[in-house]
């Protein structure tokens, strides 16, 4: 067996090099940015006032989180089963075999 690096792939050393350009750090920076708006925003809203919530409120919210969890757990339950069944596995051609090894009777081709 062959050693597995950095010499079978001689272009990985530059590209790993490169990644850390001026782009990679202007989405960190969004990112970051964004961050820090998303807290703002949520504090903001956190201290505002006094907000007094029906009971419906309450009710809606339950039944949001109850079904968004439920949705969730069926999405993955979903993915781990046709994982499982083999289902995510590439499609194969599977070809049919002549049931009379290539010769042809007489009206065999009539549809």
């Amino acid at each position: 067996m062959t050693e597995a690096g950095n010499n079978d792939r001689p272009g990985l050393a530059a590209s790993s090099s490169r990644r850390n350009g001026v782009g990679a750090w202007l989405v960190v920076t969004v990112l970051m940015l964004l961050l820090v708006a998303a807290a703002v925003i949520g504090y903001l809203g956190w201290t505002l006032g006094d907000a007094d919530v029906p009971t419906s409120g309450y009710v809606a919210m339950a039944f949001g989180v109850v079904f968004s969890l439920a949705f969730g757990i069926g999405l993955m339950a979903l993915v781990f089963y046709s994982s499982r069944k083999g289902y995510d596995e590439p499609a194969v051609l599977i070809e049919q075999p002549d049931a009379d090894d290539g010769q042809k009777t007489p009206g065999s081709d009539v549809i």
